[in-house]
């Protein structure tokens, strides 16, 4: 299945708001937070995209000056050899301390564990209804998300310089 046909399909399933990129290097679509758990169930269920490998999560930082954040999900259908990159675009959540937060699609791929795991962790993405939302490569205790473009790094950790 093309791209074109797979944004028809979404589009016409899910309606406008689902935004193609087709000249990017790699195409993608622009969904909505609210909407995408449904349109990742979407993607593995329907007999015609069969979605079933969720290859990699990467959450990006796009700084102060934009206040926002992006999840990117990229998408393979083994059987069918197809590929999809699916981008969401949330608030970065600058005021206060709360962190910027898009639903878990955990349920659906058993991967986004810990992908999603990674990303909370590293750039400080919180993923709801995760089954186990903790940091995986940073210690419990570190302070801060260290891809995010306003990190501060601590200039000691329990005793040993980090800088």
């Amino acid at each position: 299945m093309t791209f074109s046909e797979i944004t028809d399909l979404l589009t016409t399933q899910f309606g406008p708001d689902i935004q193609a990129n087709p000249q990017a290097i790699q195409p993608y679509l622009t969904v909505p937070a609210n909407q995408l758990v449904a349109i990742c169930q979407f993607l593995r269920d329907d007999d015609q995209l069969f979605f079933d490998l969720l290859a990699c999560i990467t959450g990006i930082d796009n700084g102060l000056g934009t206040d926002t954040m992006e999840v990117i999900y990229n998408l393979t259908s083994i059987p069918y050899q197809h590929n999809l990159m699916v981008k969401v675009v949330i608030p970065r959540n600058t005021t206060g301390k709360e962190l910027p937060t898009i639903p878990s699609v955990a349920h659906i791929w058993r991967t986004a564990d810990w992908h999603e795991r990674e990303t909370f962790d590293l750039v400080g993405i919180r993923f709801e209804n995760h089954p186990d939302l903790r940091r995986i490569l940073l210690p419990t205790d570190w302070v801060g998300h260290p891809l995010r473009t306003d990190y501060q790094e601590q200039e000691q950790y329990h005793g040993i310089k980090t800088k």
